[in-house]
């Protein structure tokens, strides 16, 4: 069976419940704190390909250094985005779950479970 890594942030309760769900489903995940050890841009090209989202749709939007930075800007380039969240890791929405080739983000936490769907 492929291993589960979780991109976990201690500090958020939907984190916090995504981690907690997936133990409950037997499941001991590697538990990366992508904010204390955050993804390379190829990492993150390679992320946002298995969740099939464009660079934005990863990012945390309210986050207040989203608009200090003018990532709001919508002229600018997916490279520039990725770049950002490479940069700044607080910007990078939580968790997402890796399963092999496979990665859910973890909002709502039930999103997960969906990687596991064929194991019967």
């Amino acid at each position: 069976m492929p291993k589960v890594t979780i991109w976990h942030n201690p500090r958020c309760s939907t984190s916090r419940k995504t981690l907690s769900l997936l133990e409950q489903h037997g499941l001991q995940p590697t538990v990366v704190d992508y904010q204390k050890t955050p993804p390379s841009i190829d990492e993150l090209k390679s992320v946002l390909k298995k969740l099939r989202m464009k660079p934005r749709e990863l990012m945390r939007k309210k986050e207040p250094l989203y608009k200090e930075l003018g990532l709001d800007d919508e002229s600018l380039s997916d490279d520039k985005l990725i770049k950002a969240m490479a940069d700044n890791p607080i910007l990078i929405e939580r968790p997402v779950v890796f399963f092999g080739a496979r990665a859910a983000l973890g909002r709502p936490p039930e999103n997960v479970l969906d990687l596991f769907n064929d194991l019967g």
